[in-house]
């Protein structure tokens, strides 16, 4: 059951990592195609931020925990 939950919360934080590299390339080819963000750097900041986010997850889970 353990290798099957640390799996889990890997796939996780791979999902939202894709999901956020899918986000800015949006922004990067069709950046007025997106209404609400005027400020497509700062959105692409924020991406950026949420990548580092889950990424870290992943690094603390490899380093303390799945050993």
């Amino acid at each position: 059951m353990r290798k099957e939950i640390l799996e889990a919360v890997k796939l996780h934080a791979l999902g939202n990592i894709e999901k956020h590299k899918i986000n800015i390339e949006i922004y990067l080819t069709n950046p007025v195609g997106i209404g609400e963000h005027s400020d497509v750097v700062a959105a692409i900041l924020g991406e950026i931020d949420q990548i580092s986010h889950y990424h870290d997850q992943l690094e603390v889970l490899e380093k303390y925990i799945d050993k």
